[in-house]
């Protein structure tokens, strides 16, 4: 069997567009201790950052490019930004908080083989589902 991608930087760029497609704000949730990860360290707080990524707070962002990269401003300072993909954490719409969070089933190695056991990664059972309001 051929070796199947990682899904983490398809779903990124449906979410981004579905939330550019409905005026939301997009944000990602970033580790910003992940290799590769260049964002303004003075901006990162628990080892994240939070990095609005809609077409108006950046400017050459391509969520095809690996790492993405884009350059933005934090308090009227302008930064250029790189995050791998696989360090994204998350993205979800400023206005709802609606998105998605990835899980660790991709990791920054680019494992995404179930058989891998991590530390990091759960153990597998049944799905825990909650209805959210």
């Amino acid at each position: 069997m051929a070796e199947i991608g990682p899904k983490r930087p398809y779903l990124l760029r449906a979410m981004h567009e579905w939330m550019i497609d409905n005026l939301l704000t997009p944000h990602i949730v970033v580790d910003a201790t992940a290799p590769g990860v260049d964002v303004p360290q003075q901006h990162v707080a628990e080892g994240k950052i939070i990095l609005n990524v809609s077409y108006s707070a950046t400017d050459g962002l391509d969520l095809h490019s690996e790492p993405i990269r884009f350059s933005t401003r934090f308090s009227g300072v302008s930064y250029d930004i790189a995050v791998p993909v696989l360090a994204v954490l998350g993205i979800y719409a400023h206005e709802t908080g609606q998105g998605m969070i990835f899980t660790e089933e991709e990791s920054l190695s680019g494992t995404d083989d179930p058989d891998v056991e991590s530390d990091s990664v759960p153990a597998k059972g049944k799905p825990e589902l909650k209805v959210v309001k």
